[in-house]
């Protein structure tokens, strides 16, 4: 796995209006373990908003989502449009709300949303050159409306135990010709067909370790494709 070369992509700062900063940073511990050379991008677009995290409203102010992602990415991170995929053998979207109001609009339209251009002319980039893709928590609803038929997890398709509040996203996936596979946190789905990588995450409410083991499952399978 040593040596593989992967394109960590994110979409802001915080959870509520960026990527998750606890997958995000499980994803880059994973890799980091197991000897990946990482480079993390994202695109240099505007927020859809800002949410004050302590409040949980919307503020004002305006944000940028290069910007913010500078944080989690200690500042060594490049505009999505510079990413060569000649240049990695894999990509990994870590979740959080920014991947549903940054990335593409899922947050305000479902299933009927639209992605961001370069999001996805990059997802198809990776998916044409047969290259694994990896999605974490809401990051696979991308998937879904790239890549019809494809088969995705988000968690369970009932809300078991009230542990999958956000169970209906299933449903939202199969309607868009897609095949949603139930998996618990600490597993990851793959469809080998189209080198796609999935795992909840947050998705489910677990404790934090199990998230952090899921997206472990996540970026382990990816390399195994890469």
């Amino acid at each position: 796995m040593a040596g593989r070369r992967v394109a960590v992509v994110l979409a802001g700062c915080g959870v509520f209006d960026g990527s998750e900063i606890h997958e995000a940073s499980a994803a880059l511990v994973h890799l980091s373990r197991a000897g990946a050379e990482v480079k993390i991008f994202a695109p240099n677009i505007e927020q859809m908003h800002v949410i004050d995290h302590l409040k949980g409203c919307p503020s004002e102010e305006k944000r940028n989502v290069l910007v913010e992602s500078a944080r989690l990415a200690r500042g060594n991170i490049q505009d999505l449009a510079e990413l060569k995929v000649g240049e990695f053998d894999a990509v990994i979207f870590p979740g959080g709300f920014g991947v549903a109001k940054n990335l593409c609009s899922w947050a305000v339209k479902g299933k009927d949303c639209s992605v961001n251009e370069l999001v996805k002319s990059t997802l198809e980039a990776f998916h044409s050159a047969k290259k694994p893709i990896g999605l974490c928590c809401i990051s696979p609803v991308l998937a879904a409306k790239i890549f019809p038929g494809c088969e995705v997890t988000v968690g369970h398709s009932k809300n078991v135990d009230g542990r999958f509040p956000d169970a209906d996203t299933a449903a939202a996936i199969e309607e868009l010709g897609c095949k949603h596979i139930s998996k618990d946190v600490h597993e990851a789905h793959v469809d080998s067909a189209n080198k796609i990588v999935t795992t909840c995450a947050f998705m489910c409410k677990a404790p934090l370790h199990e998230i952090f083991d899921g997206v472990g499952a996540m970026v382990s399978e990816v390399l195994k494709l890469a």
